[in-house]
């Protein structure tokens, strides 16, 4: 990028970077993110009377383009270059333009300073740096292989296999060695010895089983091998042990890492598994709607079935039903004394629709019981999860009778836990962040300290740099979601590097290249959301008291607005009333536009209707600003506001009745990490917009299967339904089509089967890759404890203490 600066500066095009440089002098800020940039530019051009060659193709234009912020102080400008993705440079350039490369550290030093933090004369401040513990790691060199670090990994490992076959077969054989399942001894028993032993046994056990049907059951043949030194694991009838075998004595001659991961897939190693998912209230009926519960409650729930499934599926594969292998999940969470009518106050719910999955609550330690009976909201839970971890490792091995063979962490505070017990437990963990707070609040660590009543992010953070470093593998929804893309940088890499003014400075948070990251999108749970059109499974006597529910009734204290015409198209919107959900921001976009008045009923479903029922800070200011909407506007008669909570099988049925009117489904978040409400919308048929910030970009297909809108801004918003209402005029399939087309985009993509079958394929890989490379790990996760108990506790027991003197 250097060279790019240098060429602009070596032409005609210096004198158009000193005259931009004044017009945003002129504009009274002085940080400017790189939308504010691409606007500027804009305005200049237009101002300028500026060639489209030039704003186009000019240097000048390719150095906005990649610039992402720009900070300015007195004497100079600093720009902020991301050059390609996962990647940035910084660069000084003075009045006199003379230009100069800027080091983290320095970058750091200046973000301080514009926000009046920055006090050398104390000494410098702490830094955090993650960069030297990756070297137990290989790293991913193309940035368009983030994401798929299995495959990488699994090449890696297999190269290692070849390049030094007898170590990495001895390590391979020792691994084998490792699997038990309550005392019983799977895969190879003491008759095999060594790793020569095991490939000669391997080929004999080939000629035992290539002699028999492929269909005949393990158990008429269990012994023979057993003879030979194998126990059960390898398959559950002769082909399956022929297959096994022949992928390992490939794999033993000839490593390829393709048969790497299809044999380490097959291996029998996970049968307990733990999701842990802290805050919100966690149950299986009439929480969806309160604070901080929403689409992590119903993935979770929705993982844990598949999950089971699957588990239950890959062993009896393995032919682990002569040993009576039963699979067992549990979602661990926080218990709620104070349950409100729900059932967290129970400490173990069976999951419905599973044969051995459970919620198991634990409570939180009671500190000051005026909080810990109740509902606490995610953002004052932090000096609660050291304890609650102690506490809950203790009722899991109970409930296990042993210890779980994976954990998975759900949201910062579960990853938190899920590291704390891993840990202790030695055992393989991963995270799924769901949504990482730092990219959904601008300038949430600049500002830190302005924030930190309410939020308490200086925890958070932290939090999120320790998970994201122990876990041994990361599952993010979309590509996205890690390293953003060729315009904005995502929820991961904005951990990279980033300052909290007197507090830390983080020079390298996170390795974007490590191969830990994997996307492995959700699914929808099919049973409940399917298309409107399948008329044999719909609830069909549940019809008419949703279609008064939703259109209807004007008796219900959950219900605000009466609709002057019922039967015009329904444009329906359901979320949590959060600032980020953005609810508000689609009224707002709805008021101002006559024409979608005209043409559209305004259906939410969303929280409460009344501050007094809520003691949640977000939604209350939301409910107030919804209410102040409707006047401003003069919506009523228009709009219709549920304050309702719906089981999970109704919420289905709403969409679908949405559906028989031909309806719309809109999702105006101002950022969506992923978005499980547009994959139920889009299989039930709805006709999608989604905001453009976030996963929607890689579920939806722009104008094939739905369509993406810019939240921010009301008038593009309403233009956009206006513009798919009058092709749905022109075009009386219109409709119809994008229908379809949305339905078989989720069908193809998005199913809780290929998600969980991955999942566990993950696991396996990583929890060898982990064997392996342990010892090399332990300086890195020491570090992390550091930060744990240097930097995290004490700010947690500062919390606490303030919780105490409420």
């Amino acid at each position: 990028m250097s060279e790019l600066i240098q060429t602009v500066l070596n032409s005609d095009e210096k004198t158009d970077l000193r005259a931009f440089t004044s017009l945003l002098r002129a504009l009274d800020k002085r940080y400017f993110l790189r939308n504010e940039i691409v606007h500027a530019f804009d305005n200049y051009c237009q101002s300028n009377k500026k060639s489209q060659q030039f704003y186009t193709s000019s240097h000048f234009s390719k150095l906005i383009y990649f610039t992402q912020e720009i900070i300015l102080d007195d004497e100079s400008l600093c720009l902020i270059i991301r050059p390609r993705i996962a990647q940035q440079e910084a660069y000084r350039l003075s009045d006199d333009l003379a230009i100069a490369p800027i080091s983290t550290p320095d970058l750091l030093d200046l973000r301080d300073r514009f926000v009046d933090r920055y006090t050398p004369q104390e000494g410098d401040i702490f830094e955090i740096d993650f960069q030297p513990f990756y070297d137990y790691s290989p790293t991913i060199r193309d940035p368009k292989n983030i994401g798929k670090g299995v495959e990488f990994l699994n090449r890696f490992l297999s190269s290692k296999l070849f390049q030094a076959p007898h170590q990495w077969q001895e390590l391979l054989f020792n691994f084998l060695r490792l699997h038990r399942y309550d005392g019983a001894q799977l895969l190879i028993n003491e008759r095999i010895q060594t790793q020569q032993q095991l490939s000669d046994r391997v080929k004999q056990a080939l000629a035992i089983v290539s002699d028999r049907s492929p269909d005949e059951a393990y158990e008429t043949f269990r012994f023979e091998l057993q003879n030979l030194g194998f126990e059960p694991g390898w398959g559950n009838t002769a082909r399956r042990v022929h297959d096994t075998l022949e992928i390992l004595d490939g794999l033993i001659d000839s490593p390829d890492h393709q048969a790497l991961e299809a044999f380490i897939s097959r291996i029998p190693m996970i049968f307990r598994v733990v999701l842990v998912s802290i805050h919100g209230w966690f149950g299986q009926e009439g929480v969806l709607g309160r604070p901080d519960t929403g689409g992590q409650i119903v993935y979770v729930l929705d993982q844990v079935k598949s999950l089971e499934k699957q588990l239950q599926e890959d062993l009896h594969l393995a032919g682990l039903g002569v040993l009576n292998v039963s699979p067992k999940v549990l979602v661990l969470t926080r218990l709620i004394p104070n349950s409100d009518g729900t059932s967290c106050n129970q400490r173990l719910e069976k999951i419905y629709g599973t044969h051995n999955a459970w919620i198991l609550r634990v409570p939180f330690r009671e500190f000051n019981p005026n909080l810990t009976q109740n509902w606490i909201s995610r953002f004052e839970i932090w000096p609660y999860l050291e304890t609650f971890s102690v506490d809950a490792e203790r009722e899991l091995r109970a409930e296990f009778q042993g210890t779980p063979d994976l954990i998975v962490g759900n949201y910062s505070d579960g990853n938190l836990v899920a590291f704390l017990l891993a840990r202790r437990l030695k055992v393989t963990h991963c995270i799924v962040a769901h949504a990482l707070e730092k990219s959904k609040y601008l300038f949430s660590n600049l500002y830190w300290q302005d924030l930190e009543n309410n939020y308490h992010f200086s925890l958070q953070f932290t939090a999120d740099l320790i998970a994201m470093n122990a876990a041994n593998f990361v599952i993010s929804s979309t590509y996205q979601e890690i390293v953003g893309t060729s315009e904005s940088i995502g929820q991961y890499e904005s951990y990279k590097s980033f300052t909290m003014p007197e507090l830390y400075h983080v020079v390298s948070g996170v390795e974007l290249f490590s191969p830990k990251f994997n996307v492995v999108p959700p699914g929808v749970n099919q049973a409940v959301f399917f298309p409107f059109t399948a008329t044999q499974e719909r609830l069909n006597h549940e019809r008419d008291r949703l279609e008064n529910l939703l259109f209807n009734d004007d008796d219900s204290e959950q219900i605000f607005g009466k609709l002057d015409d019922p039967n015009k198209r329904p444009l329906f919107s359901m979320a949590r009333l959060d600032r980020i959900k953005n609810l508000t921001g689609l009224v707002e976009a709805y008021g101002k536009s006559e024409e979608l008045q005209k043409r559209c009923n305004l259906i939410l479903i969303a929280g409460k209707l009344r501050t007094e029922d809520s003691t949640d800070h977000e939604e209350i200011s939301e409910i107030e600003k919804l209410y102040g909407l409707i006047e401003q506007y003069r919506l009523h008669g228009k709009i219709r506001w549920l304050g309702v909570r719906l089981s999970k099988s109704d919420t289905g049925e709403v969409y679908r009745v949405i559906g028989d009117r031909k309806g719309i489904f809109v999702q105006p978040a101002l950022f969506e990490a992923f978005g499980l409400t547009i994959l139920e919308s889009m299989v039930t048929g709805l006709p999608t917009f989604a905001t453009r910030f976030g996963g929607p970009l890689e579920i939806i297909q722009n104008r094939l299967n739905g369509f993406y809108i810019n939240p921010t801004d009301h008038e593009e918003v309403a233009t956009a339904v206006v513009e798919f209402l009058d092709q749905c005029d022109r075009n009386p399939n219109y409709w119809d089509e994008i229908s379809q087309q949305s339905i078989e985009r989720v069908y193809s993509t998005y199913t809780w089967k290929i998600h969980t079958n991955r999942l566990l394929s993950l696991a396996k890989i990583y929890g060898f890759w982990n064997y392996s490379s342990q010892e090399n790990r332990e300086d890195m996760l020491r570090y992390i404890e550091s930060l744990f108990y240097l930097l995290y506790k004490p700010r947690a027991q500062q919390l606490l203490h303030e919780h105490m003197n409420r």
